[in-house]
């Protein structure tokens, strides 16, 4: 005998008077809310857009109209030629000092945030007001765009490869800070607390159990601000006048697009290959 026969009858009117769906019946309800609140959304969200849109005033059918036009004319304007190639003993070694800046950036950075996020975490840091120092100075570094701090640092070092280091530096270690951190507090505290039952002093603890517990995290993010860093450089070393940013600037605005879009190929084939190997690193360490 099934539960629904096994039911009183009077049992089942009620639940049919209230509303309730016998088992086994298919209940269009529920779909029908969740397509009404997708529907609501989408229209919220294209409304939102046009009122922005009319706002600024930006025509989306006319740059709709306009992208065949753009294409055709980046196609046919940054196709590098024959005689940009000559360009390559200019191109690459700026672009080369870019890089270098990118890495050493990233890995002085990834220093200092390390130490700042041990002796920062709630779980293994020294504790006291340090953990909310650590946070706040890693929330004001991280949530300052690396333009505005090339920006500032403009008026204090002028242009130079040190304002481009110094401003991915300071990035860097804001996000990196953060990153560690969450890193420490989400990791096991089994080997910490068995450290400290024995008696183990707090470098012992950091040596024996955080750093090995936390490093292919650690790598992993490290490798991941080396790939933001190449990126952001580019621009940076535009505002600051060095690196590959500067080079490209110079022929955009001389108007040799076949030497601006040999850089734009230089600057994709690096960041691809940078990639390529991060994610090889991260295979072979996870």
């Amino acid at each position: 005998m099934t539960e629904r026969t096994m039911q009183p009858a009077g049992l089942r009117a009620s639940l049919r008077g209230k509303g309730a769906v016998p088992r086994g019946t298919y209940d269009g309800s529920f779909f029908r809310r969740r397509t009404l609140a997708i529907v609501a959304a989408a229209v919220v969200f294209v409304a939102l857009g046009a009122v922005s849109g009319t706002f600024v005033g930006f025509d989306s059918i006319q740059a709709i109209l306009d992208v065949p036009g753009g294409l055709v004319w980046m196609a046919t304007q940054f196709v590098p030629s024959l005689p940009s190639l000559d360009k390559l003993g200019t191109i690459l070694p700026a672009l080369g000092s870019t890089i270098l800046a990118s890495i050493a950036s990233s890995c002085t950075a990834a220093v200092l945030a390390y130490i700042c996020a041990v002796l920062g975490s709630r779980s293994v840091g020294v504790g006291g007001p340090v953990p909310l120092v650590v946070r706040g100075v890693a929330s004001l570094f991280r949530n300052i765009p690396v333009v505005a701090w090339a920006f500032i640092l403009l008026f204090s070092f002028k242009q130079s490869e040190f304002t481009g280091f110094f401003a991915l530096f300071l990035t860097s270690f804001g996000y990196l800070t953060r990153c560690f951190l969450e890193s420490a507090d989400e990791m096991s505290t089994g080997p910490v607390e068995a450290l400290r039952a024995t008696g183990a002093t707090y470098g012992q603890i950091v040596a024996h159990a955080v750093i090995p517990l936390s490093i292919t995290s650690v790598v992993s993010w490290v490798l991941y601000m080396i790939e933001t860093n190449i990126r952001d450089a580019t621009l940076i070393g535009i505002l600051t006048g060095t690196g590959i940013g500067f080079v490209f600037d110079i022929y955009y605005k001389s108007f040799r697009y076949d030497v601006a879009g040999l850089v734009v190929l230089a600057i994709i084939v690096v960041c691809i290959a940078c990639e390529l190997v991060s994610n090889y690193v991260r295979r072979r360490i996870l």
